[in-house]
């Protein structure tokens, strides 16, 4: 691709690759972004999801792509996580992609059923390790930030807990509602309507940050379990080799998406924040988010072939 072709770009349609199926948190940022870089850019950006293998196969499939900006990845905290769950993973999100914006990040929120006698999180900690052996959590699938939130949980705790996975937060969440399981560290957005509803109590979310969304609801590190700080987080990268003007184009596009009040409202919907961010800014949390989490799949004892 030529200097006056990047000038251009995009002159025809981009695919934005999505590694989870439609209607999740990933996919639902992922279309929102979609939608403001067609408005901007004057191009369609079009959502494709790919779903498999914990997203490695939309991640290998776009690493393999041409690095002219018309194949996208909307890349989740998961693919930190798998770069050490599957001992096997093919791509390196340093050294294979370029990282153009963070899109948004969503708090988890420390969940409980009812029963649990627990008013806050020094309470509850107090409760699991009287009942240690008889409680478990549940996830949406091992190698997730929901399981991977619960395993740093058990490592900041010393507790003993047993891990529970299930196909997805819907039905974690029905279990954790029905007391088959205790506590769970889900996604801001699927349980915070439960919280609301009575049909769960919320202990604490888990960035550094309390959320906007439930300012009354204390940080994790603020119940006194540190360091935590653990998101779900959104964003896009492109193949290694993106010229950096079309780079710095989506990024332009995507910072200034993030003052829409369309955009905050629908963020506001899900609990998500976003900040302004340049590519640099992203790489490097990129590379401490692969570093951060190593530890701690690591010491769950999870693996994938």
């Amino acid at each position: 691709m030529g200097a006056s072709a990047e000038a251009n770009y995009p002159t025809k349609p981009v695919r934005i690759v999505v590694g989870f199926s439609a209607g999740g948190t990933t996919d639902i940022v992922a279309r929102i972004m979609a939608k403001e870089l067609t408005t901007a850019l004057g191009q369609s950006f079009v959502v494709d999801n790919k779903p498999g293998a914990g997203s490695n196969i939309a991640t290998d499939m776009v690493a393999a792509a041409p690095p002219d900006g018309y194949t996208l990845l909307f890349v989740a905290v998961t693919s930190a996580i798998n770069q050490t769950l599957y001992p096997k993973v093919k791509f390196d999100l340093n050294r294979d992609f370029e990282a153009v914006a963070l899109g948004a990040k969503v708090p988890n929120i420390l969940v409980v059923n009812p029963s649990v006698p627990a008013k806050n999180v020094k309470e509850f900690i107090d409760w699991a390790r009287a009942n240690e052996g008889k409680i478990s959590y549940a996830s949406s699938g091992s190698g997730t930030s929901i399981h991977m939130a619960g395993e740093m949980f058990k490592v900041r705790t010393g507790l003993k807990t047993q891990h529970i996975p299930y196909k997805g937060s819907a039905p974690a969440v029905t279990d954790l509602i029905g007391n088959q399981v205790q506590f769970m560290f889900d996604n801001m957005p699927a349980s915070w309507p439960h919280v609301q509803a009575g049909k769960l109590k919320a202990l604490a979310v888990t960035t550094k940050t309390r959320s906007p969304s439930a300012p009354d609801l204390p940080t994790m590190e603020e119940s006194g379990v540190k360091p935590f700080d653990v998101s779900s987080w959104f964003g896009l990268i492109a193949p290694k080799g993106t010229p950096k003007d079309i780079v710095d184009k989506l990024n332009k596009a995507m910072n200034a998406a993030f003052d829409k009040p369309e955009v905050k409202e629908a963020y506001a919907k899900l609990g998500a924040v976003a900040e302004k961010n340049t590519p640099q800014d992203f790489s490097k949390f990129i590379a401490a988010e692969v570093k951060n989490w190593a530890p701690i799949v690591k010491a769950s004892g999870a693996t994938v072939d």
